[in-house]
């Protein structure tokens, strides 16, 4: 089976509020344990690696421990992304879910919010979770996605990481390797899709489909995690099975528009991640 990822947001509400993200105009809403148990065995012919967003932020979610263990149950490697905020608050279950596979921490998201701790409260937070995170085996990524846009802590930022992990960083493709199972990523900001912003043409590919879905807390099927409103409908997960929904005409054109470079959909002619890929 191809190592696949499925986006299943658990809720699309946040404690934050971020310049660089999409947000909705979605009512808020928390997928519940049965609908979780559904979409996820469903899911589960697609992909290996469950993720537990599109938008939102997972670890408000009180049934956490609950989806870890049915994530886990049907083989599973959960990814979680997070702004890290609420990390003491439900470290245990993360450190203990035997599913875990990998955290991901915005750390950028400290520049754009008001979080009510100062950045070095809020690293250390982040940098106790990651050491404990890489002592259980877990992989624990650190983000700066912010490269042309606010990024102005980002030497601060990076010299307190210096100190918490002295060792001499391995740079990689993506960023640098601090410690076994610990990494920082970087990132170039880029404009989500949306249906009102520039139209950049239909001369480009995606991953979408190809090896990746998305399903929002109505279990509303998309084709990537960048589509923050359910714009490209595919069908709904509560009530059609993975293969019946990307088999659908819409569904296959879309995948065939990226396969040859022809993109029709008004959405996808939108994306910003996808004219930088081009680039």
């Amino acid at each position: 089976m191809p190592k696949n990822k499925a986006y299943l947001e658990i809720t699309n509400v946040c404690n934050l509020s971020c310049s660089f993200c999409h947000g909705t105009k979605r009512e808020p809403r928390f997928i519940t344990k049965e609908e979780f148990s559904l979409a996820a065995q469903r899911l589960r012919p697609f992909a290996d690696y469950l993720y537990f967003h599109l938008l939102g932020e997972p670890l408000l979610h009180p049934e956490l421990s609950s989806f870890f263990e049915i994530a886990g149950a049907l083989g599973f490697k959960v990814n979680i992304t997070t702004n890290g905020t609420l990390l003491k608050e439900r470290e245990p279950e993360l450190l203990e879910a035997e599913a875990l596979h990998k955290v991901s921490i915005s750390l950028h998201c400290y520049e754009v919010n008001s979080i009510g701790m100062t950045l070095e409260e809020y690293l250390e937070l982040c940098f106790d979770f990651c050491k404990k995170a890489a002592d259980k085996g877990k992989i624990a990524v650190m983000r700066l996605w912010n490269k042309g846009g606010s990024d102005s802590m980002n030497k601060e930022i990076l010299e307190k990481m210096h100190t918490a992990f002295p060792r001499e960083w391995q740079e990689l493709y993506s960023g640098y390797k601090l410690q076994e199972y610990v990494f920082l990523e970087w990132g170039q900001l880029f404009e989500w899709p949306d249906e009102d912003a520039p139209d950049f043409g239909s001369d480009h590919s995606c991953y979408g489909l190809r090896d990746q879905v998305g399903v929002l807390c109505d279990g509303t099927v998309v084709p990537c995690c960048l589509d923050a409103e359910g714009s490209i409908n595919l069908g709904n997960i509560f009530e059609s099975s993975i293969e019946d929904i990307l088999s659908t005409p819409r569904a296959q054109a879309l995948k065939r528009s990226f396969q040859t470079r022809n993109v029709a959909e008004p959405l996808c002619r939108r994306c910003g991640y996808a004219a930088k890929l081009r680039r």
